[in-house]
């Protein structure tokens, strides 16, 4: 018998489980010491952040603005007879058209439930 045949009769199977969950720890430390100076290499070869200057800036005019407009949707033209179909150039560019009624619709109070609330809907 050698010595290691010699050191595992002599401890316990308990003494044996901590060794081993021991060992698997400082494999596991290793690892991740190992992953963080790798991901330090890797940084380290990235370029700098832009300065200050070479970030964007607003244009002179100020912020471009916002449009907001009420939409509806566009009717699907129909075709005169049953037997015709529609071209691709018979039918609209847009799904939807500019409402002629651009006020907003607001949310009344008591009105509506949002989606599963439990709501009583429409009322």
């Amino acid at each position: 018998m050698n010595t290691m045949s010699y050191v595992l009769l002599a401890v316990s199977q308990e003494q044996v489980n901590v060794f081993l969950a021991f060992i698997g720890g400082m494999v596991v430390s290793g690892a991740l010491i190992w992953a963080v100076r790798i991901g330090m290499v890797v940084r380290d070869r990235e370029p700098e952040p832009p300065t200050p200057e070479e970030q964007p800036h607003l244009p002179d005019t100020g912020p471009v603005l916002e449009e907001r407009e009420v939409r509806e949707p566009e009717e699907m033209p129909h075709a005169s007879q049953e037997s015709e179909r529609l071209m691709p150039y018979e039918l609209h560019h847009a799904a939807s058209k500019r409402c002629d009624d651009q006020h907003r619709k607001r949310w009344l109070p008591g009105s509506s439930g949002a989606f599963g609330s439990g709501g009583p809907g429409h009322v």
